[in-house]
């Protein structure tokens, strides 16, 4: 599977209302669950959360990407929200992110989610590339970035 394959405008959103680590989550979430991604949204923010516990996935340059293998999961997701004004997310370099790249996939998909963590990470590092993310104005403009 494609890494484009796991994103979809229906689990994009530009502009995140959430204000702190918490409810950027729980925001990321109802993307997943509104789509019908994630089928027990506790249970899904708890191997999130779980996650979380081992290290900060806010992984400086303004990136987030929590992510969770879980029997929650339908079917493999990326969820994607913009942040322009930074949410502070406890992130290891200090920095408030901007983006947030959510992976969410079934338990038995170890390898999946692996490459999907990989993949994106790469992309990440390069500045051009997370500044034309940042620039977008439309949903079809992030998939297509992807």
């Amino acid at each position: 599977m494609e890494i484009k394959e796991l994103i979809k405008e229906s689990t994009i959103k530009l502009e995140l209302d959430a204000k702190d680590k918490n409810s950027v989550l729980d925001e990321m979430i109802k993307l997943l669950v509104d789509d019908n991604i994630v089928t027990d949204k506790n249970k899904f923010k708890e191997d999130i959360l779980e996650r979380e516990s081992l290290s900060n996935t806010g992984i400086g340059f303004g990136i987030a990407i929590p992510h969770a293998k879980s029997k929650a999961v339908k079917e493999p997701r990326i969820a994607i929200g913009i942040a322009r004004n930074g949410i502070d997310y406890g992130s290891i370099d200090g920095q408030d992110i901007r983006m947030v790249f959510m992976i969410a996939v079934n338990e038995d998909q170890n390898d999946l989610h692996l490459r999907a963590l990989a993949n994106i990470s790469r992309k990440l590092m390069h500045e051009e590339f997370r500044e034309s993310i940042l620039n977008v104005k439309s949903k079809k403009e992030i998939i297509d970035i992807l």
